[in-house]
């Protein structure tokens, strides 16, 4: 916040494989984090990643503004909690992935035409569960359900997602496709991070 920025994004599960974290510990790690940001920073604007709705219901209640649904709607009820809530919502693209597993063999015939399809699709989804329209963001989820030749395809297509209409919201620190691209370790890859990143703000992602 300190160094200017505008939203702060919390969660309570790492992406990868790792041990388990069921609902109740993934509220104890959030709902209360979440209401201290809140008292500290009220102009903040405050996501939180998640995929499942009784954590969303949670921390709507302690505060949060926006659900970064970064598994591609697995809990489809994410919406309608963001919607009685009247917060904002990331439909993110996963190809179905199954939360916190890694791609393996994955194969799209045209990968950006697949995450424009889908994106599309579940914005409206959105849309039509009483989501507010002007709070919907998507993300082409990049390294979800994608390898590293899939993420950079999205990277170059995104003009055809920003084409949409739909805020476009990018999140690349330090991801694998970074890495493997640039044959870099996690703490090596800032300048491709930004690079990447840069590339992206060109192309017309607004987050």
């Amino acid at each position: 916040v300190a160094e200017g920025a505008g939203i702060v994004d919390i969660g309570g599960v790492k992406a990868g494989p790792g041990s388990g974290v069921d609902v109740a510990e993934e509220l104890r790690r959030t709902v209360g984090f979440v209401t201290g940001v809140r008292d500290r920073h009220p102009g903040i604007v405050i996501s939180v990643d998640t995929w499942r709705h009784e954590v969303g219901d949670a921390v709507c209640v302690a505060g949060a503004d926006l659900l970064n649904d970064a598994w591609g709607g697995w809990d489809p009820e994410l919406a309608h909690v963001a919607a009685h809530h009247g917060v904002g919502l990331v439909c993110t693209h996963t190809g179905g992935a199954v939360p916190r597993t890694r791609p393996h063999r994955v194969a799209y015939d045209d990968v950006v035409g697949a995450v424009v399809a889908f994106l599309v699709a579940e914005a409206e989804r959105s849309r039509a569960a009483g989501v507010p329209e002007a709070a919907i963001l998507v993300d082409p989820g990049h390294d979800f359900g994608k390898n590293t030749r899939h993420s950079l395809a999205v990277t170059a297509g995104l003009g055809e997602l920003v084409s949409t209409g739909w805020p476009v919201l990018v999140s690349l620190s330090n991801k694998d496709f970074v890495g493997e691209t640039l044959d870099l370790p996690v703490a090596d890859r800032l300048v491709g991070t930004l690079a990447a990143s840069a590339v992206a703000a060109w192309l017309g992602a607004r987050v």
